[in-house]
């Protein structure tokens, strides 16, 4: 299994708080998705934070295909191929729909004659909405602009700080099988609070790697078919 990135012995402070105490985490590249899982405060935001490079570590690494990126900043971490969707202002609401959507292609892995049809193509409700300022967008609508962007970026390793946060139930099954679809050929790292069943009925030809957190700490890290996971796993008429 190669690893595409990771985190080695990695602490991060806020103030006087450490939300992580001595993280390793290895993302393996490709496959299907990789879900970090836990509670409110369990430190699955920080990781991906800690990745982005948008809050520094106390200590430790972050590995990069085995070159040490810890010191390289968050917009130039992006610039090497690196998609960061928060959960919280993943969009700019003064700027219309459309207006977010070609700032997504401005990007360096970007190619000509690119443009944002892989989002109207992944979310055909977006089109619509193109006019509209994303600030005046219901929840559900702005993850649909925010995540658009992992299919705009072009990027090699994409992280999704609950993608589906707001979104209906079809809507977010389409968001897991879009992701699952991207994940072969591009590293998707993924923040949840329970394990998607929508997920793991769409990676059938790769299994679901997952780190579970808690209190900042990595308490688990396996295959999502791991007994302890099995009530997680879709049932055969899913």
């Amino acid at each position: 299994m190669s690893i595409e990135i990771e985190l080695r012995r990695a602490r991060v402070r806020y103030g006087p708080l450490e939300a992580l105490h001595g993280v390793d985490l290895p993302v393996p590249a490709g496959g299907a998705p990789t879900v970090l899982l836990g509670r409110n405060g369990s430190g699955r935001t920080t990781v991906l934070r800690a990745l982005a490079g948008t809050v520094p570590l106390a200590g430790g690494q972050v590995l990069w295909r085995g070159t040490d990126i810890t010191r390289l900043r968050a917009h130039d971490r992006a610039r090497r191929g690196l998609c960061f969707v928060p959960d919280g202002h993943a969009v700019h609401p003064s700027l219309t729909v459309a207006e977010n959507l070609e700032l997504a292609l401005a990007v360096p892995l970007a190619a000509p004659g690119d443009d944002i049809t892989p989002a109207l193509t992944a979310y055909p409700a977006l089109r619509a909405l193109l006019p509209r300022r994303a600030g005046t967008l219901s929840g559900g609508e702005q993850r649909m602009l925010a995540v658009s962007r992992a299919f705009l970026s072009r990027a090699r390793v994409v992280l999704l700080d609950e993608p589906t946060q707001g979104m209906s139930p079809p809507m977010a099954a389409r968001t897991y099988e879009l992701l699952a679809a991207l994940a072969p050929t591009t590293t998707v790292v993924l923040a949840e609070q329970r394990l998607p069943p929508a997920l793991l009925s769409r990676t059938t030809r790769f299994p679901v790697f997952l780190h579970e957190l808690r209190r900042g700490a990595v308490v688990f890290s396996g295959e999502a078919s791991e007994p302890r996971y099995a009530h997680s796993r879709p049932s055969p008429t899913e």
